[in-house]
């Protein structure tokens, strides 16, 4: 018996079925640690994850870990089974998170296939799942649909039926759940240091976060291996080199969160994310560039059961190497600015007056 044969390469697009589900490999008990080096690769300041003394005033135990961190972590389970053999993650969809996480929390993950499309070429195929991610109690702490851009191992193989879900363009405010026993009564603006509150934003406003953050490589490929993302465009030179681009490009989620650390200045009082409508990495990111962000309000909802919170409906537009002050989108033709590498349609949590 030769030694591959105890080896795996990874699914390819052929390898995937029609509702298939997966159970993915590799529980990963959550610490402090991950917290700090979280921290240190993005550099967020968001209070509620920061400071365990105001998520106590705000009704919780401690703080929680960031909503992107958990994402990011179950993401990283998927990555063997869904993306080791990905041209590019495409795209994210019908996001909600559930129960906070902590440290000491175990996260695990599952995926259904719910859709698969082979492209014109033959070479590749768009492969849709969704994926839950739970702790060790069973409960949601993340959900969310994506499609990835696969390679087949052989061009020539059949293509299966085409299937491609249909997915809704945004999560009504009448579904998002605070959960968690999240509890604004108390909450205190010195702490985020922002006096903006739900009612402070509109509709169509546009906000410069103005800051920017460029990438190094030790920072891009440690949040990679923070997450157990083992995707080889992200990691491996040697056979990056020969590839689209001749390097590694950055993982995408790293890109959404240097851009949801760097909103913290306009939107320091968006707490949390409540769920991820939509979002797409335009272009890709490389070490060397550095990412600006601009938001754009698209809408507002006020919360059952949560009189002290309301939820904006936030549009997150990345850029690299380019200042976001003009707010950069998209070109006369409709496609993204070149300049553009994310366009993220999330909603977030941000305490009311009175």
């Amino acid at each position: 018996m030769t030694a591959s044969a105890k080896t795996s390469a990874g699914n390819f697009f052929e390898d995937f079925r029609f509702g298939q589900e997966i159970r993915h490999a590799v529980p990963r008990t959550v610490t402090a640690g991950d917290v700090a080096l979280y921290t240190a690769l993005t550099g967020s300041r968001f209070a509620l994850p920061s400071s365990d003394a105001f998520a106590k005033a705000l009704g919780l135990p401690q703080a929680p870990l960031d909503d992107l961190l958990v994402f990011h972590i179950v993401f990283g389970r998927t990555v063997p089974d869904i993306s080791l053999n990905a041209i590019a993650n495409l795209g994210y969809a019908q996001g909600s998170f559930g129960a906070p996480v902590y440290p000491g929390d175990t996260l695990s993950a599952t995926s259904t296939v719910i859709g698969l499309k082979e492209n014109s070429n033959r070479q590749t195929g768009v492969v849709y799942v969704r994926s839950i991610g739970r702790n060790q109690r069973g409960a949601m702490v993340v959900d969310y649909v994506r499609w990835v851009l696969v390679r087949k191992r052989d061009p020539q193989s059949p293509a299966p039926t085409a299937t491609v879900p249909e997915l809704v363009a945004a999560l009504p405010g009448t579904a998002l759940d605070v959960g968690g026993g999240l509890d604004l009564r108390h909450f205190d603006p010195a702490v985020t240091g922002s006096p903006h509150r739900w009612e402070d934003y509109e509709p169509g406003e546009r906000i410069d976060h103005v800051d920017g953050m460029t990438i190094e490589e030790s920072c891009h490929m440690t949040a990679t291996r923070l997450y157990q993302n083992n995707a080889r465009v992200h990691f491996n030179q040697h056979a990056e080199k020969d590839g689209r681009f001749g390097r590694r490009i950055v993982y995408g989620g790293h890109v959404i969160s240097l851009a949801r650390a760097l909103s913290v200045n306009g939107l320091g009082n968006a707490l949390k994310l409540l769920a991820i409508n939509g979002g797409r990495h335009t272009n890709p990111s490389f070490a060397g560039d550095t990412i600006y962000a601009w938001s754009e309000v698209l809408a507002k909802a006020e919360l059952d059961g949560a009189p002290q919170a309301g939820a904006l409906r936030l549009r997150l537009v990345a850029t690299k190497n380019q200042p976001a002050a003009g707010f950069p989108d998209k070109a006369a033709d409709g496609n993204p600015d070149p300049a553009v590498v994310l366009d993220f349609d999330y909603w977030a949590l941000l305490p009311r007056r009175g």
